[in-house]
């Protein structure tokens, strides 16, 4: 396994977005510690849909934190489009999770009391305090793209699940992120309406050369991505992909 991940880690070519080095993050409650994250190095190459697997308590869920900058890591190099992001400051580092990335959540997180067009909006209008002509038209677009322009005025409290997942991913898309984290992003829809998601989250993922990383217990979301990184005791156990980028 250390062959492989040192592979991985030389392997910074243009084509890398993201790349995390020796990741380690420690835990303390009084004098109790607690390592959960014990040396992760990993890249996401641009373009691509990664899979991210493991168990409760395996660290999964700090990983996915620390790369989606919600979080610190103890120790470590972390580094988006060539920039380290280690020693930004909590603005800093809001600022550049804002501008370059975006989120789906398993449970949607949508405002109730605002349309799916406001849902998808907000994070591009809040920062401006007010919804311009330009952040409505992309809104616009973007529900276009996940098949919801009929839903736009809709309430998000008056949409099916299926629906709410997907005002969710536009709205993840209104900075045009380069990466996307989606988290558990079919794990409470039914069968079909979690594959309606997990195709058109493919879709995009081919024709806007969206980056994907999704943390799941689906293996039918997993083997439909192009690689499938596997966490287990704060470690990386396996990585399963078409080719080494």
């Amino acid at each position: 396994m250390s062959k492989v991940v040192s592979r991985i880690v030389k392997s910074n070519t243009n084509s890398t977005l993201l790349l995390a080095n020796n990741i380690i993050k420690t835990f303390r409650n009084g004098e109790q510690e607690t390592c959960v994250l014990k040396g992760i190095d990993l890249t996401i190459p641009q373009g691509k849909m990664i899979a991210l697997q493991g168990a409760s308590g395996s660290g999964k869920s700090t990983l996915l934190n620390i790369l989606g900058l919600l979080m610190r890591q103890t120790s470590g190099k972390l580094m988006l489009l060539d920039n380290s992001l280690t020693d930004l400051s909590d603005a800093e580092l809001s600022n550049y999770r804002n501008r370059h990335l975006g989120f789906v959540f398993q449970y949607h997180n949508l405002l109730p009391d605002f349309t799916a067009l406001e849902n998808v909006a907000f994070p591009a209008a809040a920062p401006r305090g007010r919804l311009t002509a330009d952040i409505k038209k992309r809104s616009l677009l973007l529900l276009d793209k996940v098949g919801l322009s009929d839903r736009s005025n809709f309430l998000a409290s008056q949409l099916s699940g299926g629906q709410k997942q997907r005002v969710a991913i536009a709205r993840s898309l209104i900075n045009n992120p380069k990466l996307v984290f989606a988290d558990e992003p079919t794990g409470n829809l039914d069968q079909d309406s979690a594959k309606q998601v997990m195709n058109l989250l493919r879709d995009i993922n081919r024709t806007d050369n969206t980056t994907f990383l999704i943390s799941t217990h689906d293996s039918n979301v997993a083997v439909n991505c192009d690689k499938i990184v596997r966490i287990a005791d704060g470690k990386i156990a396996a990585l399963l992909e078409d080719d080494i980028c």
